[in-house]
Parts: C-alpha cells; structure tokens; sequence
C-alpha cells in the first residue's frame, strides 16, 4: 500500500507521523500521477480522495472514493476484500 497526495514532501512526512503509517507517502505535487488516473480537480489544483486497489496483475480492482477513502484503514480493508475474493 502507499499514498499519493498533491502536497508536498515536507507535509505528507508530518502526516505519516500523526498518523502512525506504516506506508510510503508519495507527494504528486505537479499533479501528473492524479491527472492520469483521473482524480485531478482542475479548478482547485488538488486531487479528489481516492483509493484505487490494484490487483497482483496490475489492475484496478477497486476504486473507493470520499470520506472511505481518507482513511488509510478503509485501504487495508479494501485490501483485504480483494484477497479473499479471489480465494
């Protein structure tokens, strides 16, 4: 698991520790990465809350949008799901 995020390094670092993560941080502060995955809101220059689970073959599997997708725990359940789904 890890997250992306439009803000910078200096924050998300600040973030990860509030949070206790035990996932790396990526900053995409010049919104390429929310652009191509179509999460980008132009107007406002951030990224709509997102969790995309990516399968083991390089597929979304899942997309979780909104207040479920602000919580990293919400990702490990959405994790989880996928896993035993394919058992």
């Amino acid at each position: 698991m890890l997250a992306i995020s439009t803000d910078f390094i200096a924050t998300l670092s600040h973030w990860s520790k509030e949070l206790g993560a035990e996932f790396p941080m990526l900053s995409d502060h010049d919104r390429k990465v929310s652009e191509l995955y179509g999460v980008l809101n132009p107007a406002m220059g951030i990224a709509n809350r997102t969790t995309f689970v990516v399968d083991m073959q390089g597929k979304i599997a899942m997309i979780q949008e909104g207040n479920d997708a602000v919580d990293p725990t919400k990702a490990d359940e959405a994790c989880s799901r996928l896993s035993h789904k394919k058992n």
